[in-house]
């Protein structure tokens, strides 16, 4: 889907805390066992009876041995209620951080380490979107988010008190003791949906890193740094087929689109992910579905396998649940299970009764950055000054007084670039236009050191932001039909309103079909793609709609009997309307395909395959890179002559290659790229490097800042191994039979808030881990990470699931962490073993199956 993203590691450090004094009483706390009370007395009731006022009639909630709920109820009201308070039970610390995050409210609670942060969410008006987006809810999505509402409110009136609620307002109460929870409300429901697509917002890093790129070096060569999407070798998700008659044809012959590309680049640093890791790679961020037929399935009937890659954090993002009416009926239609948000009714990815369907980040080209001419409180509009739209808002800081903020907009959008430093104008006349095949400057900006926008008139350079999420959408009424539909035609009815984080949204049923929709608000621009900032002043790369539904990609039941996605191109070069030319680069989806022809090549599909592919650790470049290596002595280099490319935790050649890869990278272009648009070593660079081994003399292999000749291929190969030697040898010894991938690349599962609080007992009593782990970037088994910070994981299969549409009570799934969000509940981190041996648990669905698998079951009366 989804980097919906996690917060695991903000760069603010909480310092705000009173260091000494909550070490002096955290230490007290568990030293004489009070802790023991403490952290208990926040868990929640799961058996026996509990009181839910509002209800019509009981709710039961079945829980199985590792603490997943699912709840069976009377009326969709009952069902939504309940789901609300059992995610309140659960997560409710997760849930009111989520909300104060997405409102720019975080320094509510603590004060003016978060200051930055709020600021920068009060100008992208998150919250004021889901506002408005209340007027577009239709009646049965409304009533969903009241009911659950209601249900989270109910839990928090009888939770009253710090230490009843969780161990996180605990810890909180010894700074902010005055801190009071406000009760839950729709809007903050609809509010997470705009920090996940922030997350999942395309290509906007590529954007400004071509920007960075630019500023140093030749457009022709920043170019070679994005090489086109490999079609010959990687297959698109939609192999055939465009727009006819105002709608996608899957048959029908492609129409080659004509739009001229205009580039206006700037220079920008990177914007930082304000839900994502700090110092990952967000442009890493990908994740794997699949569905083959039932046709080539041992069942008969399709197979659906779905992982979702997002950062890693405790609890994990997604929340395991069912909701069953007890009855199905027009009123109380749902009857689906799989992974929630916590804050949020319904289920996002899962099955129900007749249909199962899964996500990954189809990454459409839904953000642009505009530079801006501005003069005083007037920016510049082809050639007229108009005014700023204005608005002010407060922020109130724990602590200290109130701060104000006040956010311009362009009709473009917010003003980013005086909250985001990273998106500031770095130097006069910086801003041009770039067209092919040469520069130009843009109108009225010259590239040398004086502008004529520049200090003689007043006149300076801000960046606007143009996202999708911005405007009001119907995202929300998607989930709630996504949950009830019963077929294909109710299901593309269902993603046609699914607007934003777009995605691309695989099918089976229980009938034995299976199709992929592409969904999506997905701008038309007048000119130009989005790859570059645009110059806004000229009114030459407006917005002028966006691509009708109707036209964007599908497949129904193809030929072949399988579909893959793995963030790879949607359709093909001459598909017709323009997504994105920034597709991640196929190696994870063609790996896919291979390990699903080499099956169905020798007999059938089997859930234990499809469980085994998304544990495929397979590099998909060390093919390329090996032989090259091979002819440079290294200290490892004959660990390679027996690897097989795949990428366990316990293999000794993974270990070396990736080392050799991260210093090959810093050896190649840190001599000429700025540090915020090095390597991070995802496919696009492995495209770049195979490009590159073809031409031994490529002036990427010279070293610019050596002043003793020209350096080739093989002297920068032979330097890179060198550094990877002494490296390795520091990290995991002087023999290479000792080494094991998985000592370095290890997985750190750290809470959202106080587990980067910089004081080392409160982040033991949140954080778990370390967890040795196989895989790598762009593996299937996509356990990421960024050569400029080391090996550890940044970004995970956030889930695993595999849908048996046979049998639905066959089905397998497991999360990152757990069900409960308590530090130290038996369900805090009780899946994380198991998922990091790629093992699943049994994922009962229907009343018989869940009851027999139930551990504990709790009844809810009005």
């Amino acid at each position: 889907m989804v980097k919906l993203a996690p917060y695991a590691r903000f760069a603010w450090p909480l310092r705000w805390l009173f260091r000494v004094l909550t070490v002096l009483v955290v230490l007290a706390v568990v030293l004489a066992g009070v802790g023991t009370w403490i952290v208990r007395r926040s868990f929640p009731q799961t058996d026996g009876e509990l009181r839910l006022p509002g209800l019509s009639a009981p709710v039961t909630v079945y829980r199985d041995a590792y603490g997943v709920p699912q709840i069976f109820a009377e009326t969709a009201d009952d069902l939504f209620r309940a789901q609300g308070y059992t995610h309140a039970q659960d997560r409710f610390w997760e849930m009111d951080f989520r909300r104060k995050t997405t409102a720019g409210r975080l320094s509510e609670l603590f004060g003016t380490s978060t200051l930055d942060i709020d600021k920068v969410v009060r100008t992208l008006g998150w919250r004021r979107v889901a506002e408005q987006e209340l007027a577009l809810l239709a009646p049965e999505a409304k009533r969903g988010l009241e009911a659950y509402a209601a249900g989270v409110n109910a839990w928090l009136a009888e939770n009253d008190g710090f230490a009843a609620r969780s161990l996180e307002f605990a810890v909180l109460k010894l700074t902010n003791g005055g801190y009071t929870p406000e009760p839950w409300t729709p809007a903050d429901s609809l509010a997470w949906l705009k920090a996940m697509a922030w997350d999942l917002r395309s290509n906007m890093d590529d954007e400004l890193e071509r920007a960075l790129d630019a500023s140093v070096l030749p457009v022709e060569r920043v170019n070679e740094l994005f090489p086109a999407y490999p079609y010959d070798r990687h297959r698109p998700i939609v192999a055939t087929g465009g727009v006819k008659d105002g709608a996608f044809d899957p048959g029908a012959p492609a129409v080659t689109s004509a739009s001229a590309l205009r580039r206006v680049s700037q220079v920008l640093r990177k914007v930082p992910s304000l839900i994502g890791t700090e110092g990952t790679d967000r442009k890493g961020i990908g994740s794997n579905s699949w569905v083959v037929s039932g046709k080539f399935t041992d069942t008969g009937k399709p197979l659906l396998a779905n992982d979702p890659h997002l950062g890693p954090r405790i609890p994990s993002i997604w929340y395991q649940a069912g909701l069953h009416c007890r009855t199905r009926t027009a009123d109380c239609p749902y009857d689906v299970s799989g992974y929630t948000f916590s804050g949020l009714p319904g289920v996002v990815i899962g099955h129900n009764h007749r249909i199962a369907w899964g996500f990954t980040n189809l990454g459409p080209d839904v953000t642009d950055l505009y530079v801006e001419r501005v003069k005083g409180e007037t920016y510049e509009v082809e050639g007229t000054w108009t005014p700023f739209e204005t608005r002010t808002e407060q922020i109130k800081v724990a602590g200290g007084a109130p701060v104000e903020l006040t956010i311009r907009s362009t009709k473009h959008g917010p003003i980013i670039s005086d909250v985001l430093e990273s998106a500031a104008v770095a130097v006069p006349g910086a801003a041009r236009n770039l067209s092919e095949p040469t520069e130009s400057p843009a109108p009225g900006v010259e590239t040398g050191e004086k502008s004529a926008t520049g200090a003689e008139t007043g006149e300076r350079h801000e960046v606007a932001l143009r996202w999708t999420a911005l405007d009001p959408g119907q995202t929300a009424n998607s989930v709630f039909l996504l949950n009830k539909a019963e077929n294909w035609e109710q299901f593309r009815a269902a993603a046609s309103k699914f607007e934003a984080p777009s995605q691309n949204l695989i099918y089976a049923d229980v009938d034995g079909n299976i199709g992929y929709q592409a969904p999506g608000k997905i701008p038309v621009r007048a000119g130009g793609n989005g790859q570059w900032p645009s110059a806004g002043w000229t009114g030459e790369q407006e917005w002028t709609g966006f691509i009708p539904f109707a036209e964007l990609p599908f497949s129904y039941n193809p030929p072949e009997g399988f579909i893959a996605t793995a963030n790879n191109a949607a359709v093909g070069p001459d598909y017709g309307p323009f997504l994105t030319a920034d597709w991640s680069y196929g190696y994870r989806s063609q790996r896919i395909i291979d390990r699903i022809k080499d099956v169905l090549a020798s007999g059938k599909m089997t859930a234990k395959t499809m469980g085994e592919i998304q544990m495929d650790s397979a590099n998909g470049f060390a093919p390329v890179l090996v032989p090259h290596l091979m002819r440079t002595i290294g200290r490892g280099t004959e660990l390679f002559e027996s690897w097989n490319f795949q990428q366990d935790r316990d293999s000794a050649g993974a270990a070396y290659f990736n080392v050799v890869w991260k210093n090959l990278l810093a050896r190649v272009f840190d001599d000429e790229l700025p540090e915020d648009a090095r390597p991070t070593g995802n496919d696009r660079w492995f495209e770049v490097m195979r490009r590159l081994l073809e031409d031994e003399d490529a002036a990427w292999w010279d070293d610019v800042r050596t002043k003793n000749g020209v350096e080739t291929r093989d002297d920068i190969l032979s330097a890179a191994l060198a550094d990877a030697d002494a490296e390795i040898a520091d990290l995991l010894g002087d023999d290479p039979a000792g080494w094991r991938w998985g000592d370095l690349h290890t997985l750190r599962l750290t809470n959202e808030t106080f587990g980067t609080s910089g004081i080392a007992p409160i982040e033991w009593l949140f954080n778990r881990g370390p967890i040795r782990t196989s895989g790598s970037k762009d593996a299937v088994n996509a356990t990421g990470w960024n050569p400029a910070n080391g090996y550890e994981v940044d970004w995970v299969p956030s889930m695993r699931m595999i849908v048996d549409l046979s049998n639905l009570d066959n089905s397998r799934w497991i999360n990152l962490t757990g069900s409960s969000g308590h530090a130290f509940h038996p369900n805090y981190n009780n899946q994380s073993d198991l998922w990091s041996n790629g093992q699943t648990t049994p994922w009962p669905s229907t009343e018989k199956a869940v009851k027999s698998a139930s551990t504990e079951t709790l009844t809810l009366r009005p």
